[in-house]
């Protein structure tokens, strides 16, 4: 079976798409999805995502990370089903309903309303998630926000002196993340955000939409950081836009890179 995919990416961080939203896809697996995100013997990215039929929305968007694991949100992703769509739509995902507009070379998404109980990042056991009493090395005291997936982000003067590559993967596998959790280091100057962010199931990445949303989140909630703000990432900038109580709004670019097809049996025959 021949499967035509798209290959996308926002601020650098890519996306095969695949459209099934006639309901003409075989059922995604998490090996089948690691194959095909391999950039060695797969088509390569960071993401793969299924575009599927909802009877929530006007479709489903499922959201397969690197390792094959399906996570709940994907902020650049979302842009680039946006650009793909065409039109404004109302999407399904794990982590809510999310509402799309494409615009001139991007899209401007409505995240949803931030959470910031303990319980719903969620994490092992009760604690503050504006200001967690925990630490790994030099990382300390993070906040807490899920935006339809989890995140800590830490607040420090230099985010590319951390040593995000060592750090992320013991953080994000730290017994307290049940979920595990997508680790942001962040600093904030003259009213920008400049962000790395060592992404759940994917590495480090040049660009991560929902950790831009949470950082934005957590710096507008808990220091004083004025919205709308821009995110500075290694791929580019994002333009985060939330009130409290209110949903969150994303606006940037979005890229189409180019189409092809593949053999269905190729991936998920020896997938494992």
């Amino acid at each position: 079976m021949r499967i035509p995919f798209t290959k996308m990416h926002g601020l650098g961080n890519d996306f095969v798409v695949l459209d099934g939203r006639n309901g003409s896809l075989p059922a995604m697996s998490p090996p089948v999805a690691k194959a095909l995100a391999d950039r060695k013997t797969g088509i390569g990215c960071d993401q793969l995502i299924m575009l599927e039929p909802s009877d929530a929305a006007d479709f489903r968007m499922r959201i397969f990370n690197a390792d094959g694991g399906e996570v709940e949100a994907c902020g650049n992703a979302s842009r680039a089903v946006a650009l793909l769509h065409g039109q404004p739509a109302r999407v399904e995902t794990s982590g809510g309903v999310i509402a799309l507009e494409p615009l001139d070379g991007g899209a401007r998404v409505d995240m949803g309303t931030p959470r910031f109980g303990w319980e719903d990042i969620p994490l092992a056991y009760a604690m503050d998630t504006a200001s967690m009493p925990v630490s790994w090395e030099s990382l300390e005291n993070p906040a807490a926000v899920n935006v339809g997936n989890p995140h800590v982000i830490f607040f420090v003067e230099d985010p590319y002196a951390v040593e995000l590559d060592r750090l992320g993967p013991l953080i994000e596998t730290d017994p307290l993340f049940p979920a595990r959790v997508n680790v942001n280091v962040a600093s904030i100057a003259d009213g920008a955000i400049t962000l790395r962010v060592w992404e759940r199931g994917v590495g480090l990445t040049r660009a991560c939409g929902t950790g831009a949303c949470a950082t934005a989140v957590a710096a507008i909630a808990h220091k004083g950081v004025t919205s709308p703000v821009t995110v500075h990432l290694p791929g580019g900038d994002l333009e985060i836009a939330w009130e409290q109580g209110g949903t969150i709004l994303m606006t940037g670019p979005a890229t189409t890179s180019f189409t092809g097809s593949f053999e269905w049996s190729d991936f998920a025959g020896d997938a494992t």
